[in-house]
């Protein structure tokens, strides 16, 4: 018998990798998993007769469902649909990716193409294609961004304090759920307040019942919605109760308040209810999409939303989920392209998954990003989620593009949150709601969690909300309690968003509020025509991208290194003996150190002392009874040439070179200047012991022996992301001090007892 595993065991390794978490769907259209295409897809095609439509995608209109008949009715322009449809797909596909064909056109048409058509045109594009058609077709030049605020406890406080968080990130709406139903109300009035601080124009909306929703809407505590679902097959619409009229009255109704107001939809949706019809993904949503264009709603939120993580198991899932995102914008509706559910357990996924809509950008980049941590968020995690919040901020800053959200400095972070909290508290206390104690508030205050609050509890809350249900109050209550109590800011920032619904300017398309102006496709609609052209950074904004925390510059490297120079100081002394010429004695091995090395630089990259890496080698050396003597060169901070300059100084002809960073070399004299004995080039994970190592070897090579090179393992850091910056800055500092012909000089060093 063999003990050889019959696995390489590489498998082993990959199953450890978070992408095995992720279960992966065969492709079988009979049972609903297909992208793109399915055989029972319809073909495209169109009959008119006097104006009215007779036939669409092979359906006479006598066999007509609900859905087809309300395309058929409301979504397709007769003046258009014959040239439409008369069109060959891949042509129109070739227009959506032409810089020189306008989106007023391309969205003209699409308002003559049946739901096939629209599927089967934009199946022809490639990932690349539909992201950079979506940048060309979205409505509004400026991108938006719209985040989850919500937590385990439907904590009021921690709400108030993370919605304000949210505005200060620049989130353009903020949307909440709660985990207990009966606490909406109290989950809105807590988000309203805290999306009131710091600037008005966040606009706001709480995900509950239908009904229950638009009574909150009509309470004046929300300023848009967003769930007002569409399904792309009939039995889906019946097994909810609904139809696309019903729908449409519900949009008209938010509509008739002033409340802005999109649909949802997403590949997926019809597959997880059962009703999915053996059809493909793209073509279901494709129906819903005409719908809601149909129903005259300002856009919708799709790109597999609930259904998001299912589309994703199916070959050509993501893929798929941009080319809903896409029809969305091409039929001419705003578009919160999805990036919410978290479709997958790979950190890689999700970045693959999000770049496309940040470099393309969007009405809304995700509906919503998880402002707050994944256990927090009630709608399940996002794609993106508060503990990768900083990663998204690095991305726009790695790639110039404005993904919707500014840094906030943490000082900053704790002022919004505090003036939140005490402005809800104070809205409790004015309206006989709730008192919050100094200690909750206090624990909600440097909360990254609920985990960490000991504030109001789930029963708590739906006390508070069944009053505030019960007793009929109204965002005027809200804001009047906010003045009274000092809050007069909050009260005015809360009091604009409702003036916006007495206006009706947010009701255009695409529309967000910045600076106090409305921003929509009417005022700022998506001009791009090639390089140059549509949405460009400006040097302000640019400005904003880029402020992330912990950047460093050489100042602030030499201000850390002066903070060890007073310790350094009272562990060695150097004393320059003068000019260094080339030694004699065979037992002496030369150490070369760098310009800056122990002048203005005092620690390795490891947190080494200069003094201690220095003694660890000199010991080394002395233990096989040679002469260790130091050298400063001058000439050059280059790791090689101070080794082989050494090496050339050296009696024995071997030498040291070693930078003030750690980076260190053996040489030989005769070798070539990159064809060294051994080199440490990880210092940042080069510990005393190898320095110790490092000296012994020099030794043996002195001596005429070949000992064992010193290894120092590395488990495949990313050296060069974590130290790179800082290495280049301390070279430089090198590099500066170095002087052309300078001549070496030898260096006496004298330990003070204290290294170690």
């Amino acid at each position: 018998m063999t003990e050889t595993p019959n696995r390489w065991k590489r498998f082993d390794t990959w199953d450890e990798r978070p992408l095995r978490l992720d279960k992966f769907a065969a492709e079988d259209w009979r049972h609903g998993f297909s992208a793109f295409s399915s055989p029972a897809d319809p073909k495209p095609g169109i009959g008119t007769e006097g104006g009215r439509v007779i036939s669409m995608d092979g359906v006479l209109e006598s066999d007509f469902d609900m859905i087809d008949r309300f395309i058929a009715t409301y979504h397709l322009d007769p003046a258009v649909a014959a040239e439409a449809m008369a069109m060959d797909s891949a042509q129109i596909a070739s227009m959506l990716v032409d810089m020189h064909v306008p989106r007023e056109k391309l969205v003209r048409i699409a308002h003559g193409l049946t739901p096939a058509k629209l599927a089967d045109v934009v199946s022809r594009l490639n990932a690349l294609e539909i992201a950079f058609a979506y940048s060309k077709m979205r409505a509004r030049k400026t991108p938006g961004n719209q985040g989850h605020v919500t937590n385990a406890k439907d904590d009021p406080l921690q709400l108030a304090a993370d919605a304000a968080t949210a505005v200060a990130l620049g989130f353009d709406e903020v949307e909440t759920t709660m985990r207990v139903a009966r606490n909406a109300w109290s989950n809105a009035v807590a988000c309203a307040v805290g999306a009131a601080v710091g600037r008005w124009g966040t606009l706001f909306q709480c995900s509950s019942e239908e009904a229950e929703e638009l009574q909150i809407g009509m309470a004046g505590f929300t300023s848009y919605a967003e769930t007002v679902s569409v399904y792309g097959t009939e039995k889906t619409f019946v097994d909810g109760d609904d139809t696309p009229w019903s729908k449409a009255f519900l949009a008209a109704a938010y509509a008739s308040r002033g409340i802005k107001m999109r649909c949802t939809s997403g590949a997926g949706s019809e597959l997880l209810m059962g009703f999915h019809e053996s059809k493909s993904l793209l073509y279901l949503e494709a129906r819903c999409l005409c719908l809601q264009r149909g129903m005259g709603v300002q856009g919708t939120q799709n790109g597999g939303i609930d259904g998001a993580p299912v589309t994703a198991t199916v070959p050509g899932g993501m893929r798929e989920l941009m080319a809903e995102n896409l029809l969305a914008v091409w039929l001419d509706l705003e578009c919160a392209s999805g990036n919410d559910a978290r479709a997958t357990e790979s950190e890689i996924r999700v970045g693959a998954k999000i770049m496309p809509y940040l470099i393309a950008g969007s009405d809304l980049i995700c509906s919503g990003f998880g402002s707050i941590l994944k256990y927090d968020n009630s709608f399940n995690p996002s794609l993106m989620n508060g503990e990768e919040l900083e990663d998204y901020l690095v991305l726009q800053r790695d790639f110039e593009a404005d993904g919707g959200l500014t840094p906030v400095p943490e000082g900053k972070a704790l002022d919004v949150r505090r003036r939140g909290i005490e402005a809800l508290s104070a809205v409790y206390e004015e309206l006989g709601l709730a008192t919050a104690t100094q200690a909750m508030k206090d624990s909600v205050l440097v909360a990254s969690g609920s985990d960490d609050t000991r504030s109001f509890m789930p029963r708590d809350v739906a006390v508070i909300s069944e009053a505030i249900k019960a007793r009929g109050i109204t965002v005027i209550d809200v804001i009047t309690a906010l003045a009274r109590r000092g809050f007069r800011e909050e009260a005015e920032n809360l009091l604009n968003v409702v003036k916006l619904r007495v206006s009706g300017d947010y009701l255009q398309t695409s529309a967000m509020v910045r600076e106090g102006r409305v921003v929509s496709a009417i005022n700022d609609p998506n001009d791009y025509q090639g390089p140059g052209s549509g949405y460009r950074l400006s040097a302000e904004r640019r400005s904003e991208i880029i402020g992330i925390r912990d950047v460093l510059d050489q100042k602030e490297v030499l201000r850390r290194e002066s903070q060890h120079q007073k310790d350094e100081a009272r562990h060695i002394d150097y004393r320059d003996g003068g000019e260094a010429h080339p030694g004699t004695d065979p037992t002496e091995v030369v150490i070369g150190i760098s310009p800056a090395f122990g002048v203005k630089l005092f620690q390795t990259t490891a947190n080494h002392r200069l003094s201690d890496v220095l003694a660890a080698m000199m010991e080394a050396i002395a233990a096989r009874g040679l002469t260790p003597r130091i050298v400063r060169f001058r000439h050059t901070a280059d790791t090689s040439f101070l080794g082989l300059s050494a090496a050339r100084l050296a009696g024995s002809g071997v030498g040291i070179g070693i930078q003030a960073k750690g980076t260190t070399v053996i040489h030989q004299r005769d070798r070539l200047p990159h064809h060294n004995l051994e080199l440490f080039s990880n210092a940042p994970i080069t510990r005393l012991e190898h320095y110790r190592g490092l000296g012994a070897n020099a030794a043996a090579y002195a001596l005429g022996e070949m000992p064992e090179p010193v290894v120092v393992p590395t488990r495949g850091e990313a050296m060069g992301s974590r130290y790179h910056a800082r290495v280049a800055m301390i070279y430089a500092i090198e590099t500066e001090m170095t002087s052309e012909g300078a001549t070496p000089v030898d260096v006496a060093i004298t330990f003070k007892g204290g290294a170690t």
